[in-house]
């Protein structure tokens, strides 16, 4: 039974995951049309490649038993980021191509590094300890991308730029990984997720608390077509809020989405 339930989780922790890998969708659709990266950052594309690799990596069957599922929505996680990657680098400015482009090669030495030391230097426990701390710091920082975004919503109480639907699946999909990793007894998929899940309640209930308290309750639920809400794409990439403007001059702020495992 326990068995059964732990593939569920990991299945429907597969489509939510996948759903916020979907997300970026909104603004490659405007940097398409626009023929330009403007004022986004492609640093957290990357930083999430380098996540998506080693968590795919740590969930292969002779780093850690029974994580398959960890490994199939890591590694179609990878495939995304890396066409987000190579899309942006082909519309960005020259000096920002240089630097994506350093940054990706980078990220990719650092998951070489970790895969071949932890191949041919590691065995057994040692190699699922060792990758698995290397995949759960990354997906902790992924999950905090959002902490900007709750304290922009908190400084103007308004929900403005935390669409609903965007905060939902982050808890979802941390909550569905977190019971994922309890039920497998993996402390590296169940603590970054458990992180994960708490910052995806701590988002619906500012959602909550701020929407009910809008004056005369005018303010229109925001959507992805309004705001096109992702991982901390600023251009200095550390995750704050940065407003553009949009075609009608509304206020468009980009914040964190992380989906990974």
């Amino acid at each position: 039974m326990s068995n059964v339930a732990h593939t569920a989780f990991g299945v429907f922790g597969n489509a939510t995951a996948l759903f916020l890998f979907l997300a970026p969708l909104v603004t490659f659709k405007r940097i398409f049309k626009k023929k330009s990266t403007e004022q986004f950052s492609g640093i957290p594309y990357v930083m999430t490649l380098l996540n998506n690799l080693l968590s795919a990596w740590y969930g292969l069957p002779f780093v850690s038993p029974n994580n398959i599922l960890v490994t199939t929505i890591n590694g179609a996680g990878a495939v995304i980021e890396t066409i987000y990657v190579l899309i942006f680098m082909v519309y960005a400015p020259k000096k920002e191509k240089l630097k994506i482009g350093g940054l990706l090669a980078l990220i990719l030495s650092v998951f070489a590094a970790v895969a071949l030391v932890s191949y041919f230097a590691l065995h057994g426990n040692m190699r699922k300890v060792f990758c698995g701390v290397a995949a759960s710091v990354f997906s902790i920082i992924m999950y905090g991308s959002p902490l900007s975004i709750m304290r922009l919503v908190i400084k103007t109480k308004s929900v403005e730029y935390m669409p609903f639907f965007l905060s939902l699946f982050c808890f979802l999909c941390g909550t569905s990984w977190f019971i994922f990793g309890l039920l497998g007894r993996d402390p590296f998929v169940a603590v970054p997720n458990g992180f994960g899940c708490a910052l995806g309640a701590m988002q619906l209930a500012l959602y909550f608390i701020y929407y009910d308290k809008k004056k005369g309750g005018d303010e229109k639920m925001p959507t992805s077509a309004d705001n096109a809400i992702e991982l901390g794409s600023t251009k200095n990439g550390n995750g704050k809020a940065h407003q553009a403007q949009d075609e009608k001059g509304k206020p468009n702020i980009q914040h964190g989405v992380n989906g990974d495992v």
